[in-house]
């Protein structure tokens, strides 16, 4: 290929590339767009900002959303906390102990990832019921845990297994407990895998819908996407407020993404699995 044929082929990608990113940034300007308008100016306007904005939109939606997204962070960091915990548990005692049947009940649990989440909705729902954890906070809290602790284990399992064993050698020699092991190498040395975890499970548990949508009926325990779906419902006419729920919303989440991209990327990067 000479250099002219190159830098043609090279020009469609970067083409196709700046093609996909203005189809992805779209949505995102039309909702910041939006929420400075009024219902008139957004019948006139509906690509570019119109002057004067309305900044009252905001405090008409803060007012309505703020409950949601309170609820969102209990549940959330509920959730995520106790996939760290539970999932770094695990995959420690996987990855460092030798015990009878370990491979079978690893890959037992593997397994489960194969398995769709619409499969286990409706017995989700019947064993909730029965347990009478319908419309509180832990009939998303425990399920959160449950179903987002097996691929944490997986990739921390890989991950505690690239450790290298003098580390642990030396520890015991010194005196050190399976716990203080855990606790003193394994942790601080998973700071970067960990808050990829921690990241994913944010993003799963704070944008889920369905299972929110089903088991709380109570207006004040809703989080912020079953939420925000009501608040379209009671102003479908006012995009202006709409919108700018939408945007409020999404803040927490830009603003956790921009505080963890360091420690992110450096877990996107810790080294590949080791199984």
């Amino acid at each position: 290929m000479n250099l002219k044929s190159y830098r043609q082929a090279d020009l469609g990608k970067h083409l196709l590339l700046i093609i996909l990113a203005f189809l992805t940034y779209v949505p995102f300007w039309i909702m910041l767009v939006t929420s400075f308008k009024t219902l008139d100016q957004f019948y006139h306007s509906f690509w570019l900002p119109m002057f004067p904005f309305h900044f009252e939109n905001y405090l008409n939606a803060g007012k309505r959303v703020i409950n949601y997204i309170l609820n969102s962070f209990i549940v959330t960091g509920s959730s995520v906390t106790g996939i760290i915990i539970i999932s770094s548990l695990s995959a420690f005692a996987f990855a460092r102990y030798n015990f009878a049947v370990k491979s079978v009940l690893f890959y037992t649990f593997v397994c489960l990832m194969m398995i769709p989440g619409v499969l286990t909705l409706v017995p989700a729902f019947v064993w909730m019921k029965y347990l009478n954890l319908i419309n509180t906070r832990w009939v998303l809290i425990l399920p959160y845990i449950s179903g987002g602790q097996v691929f944490s284990m997986f990739i921390l399992r890989g991950f505690f297994a690239s450790l290298p064993e003098e580390l642990f050698e030396a520890a015991r020699v010194d005196g050190a407990s399976t716990l203080q092991s855990y606790r003193h190498i394994a942790i601080p040395l998973s700071k970067p895998i960990l808050s990829v975890i921690a990241i994913m499970n944010v993003l799963w548990t704070w944008n889920d819908y369905v299972w929110p949508l089903i088991t709380i009926a109570d207006d004040t325990k809703r989080t912020v996407t079953v939420g925000l779906s009501y608040f379209t419902t009671q102003f479908f006419t006012e995009y202006g407020p709409m919108m700018a729920g939408y945007t409020i919303a999404s803040l927490p989440l830009i603003i956790l993404f921009f505080a963890a991209l360091k420690h992110f990327i450096r877990g996107l990067t810790a080294g590949a699995l080791k199984m």
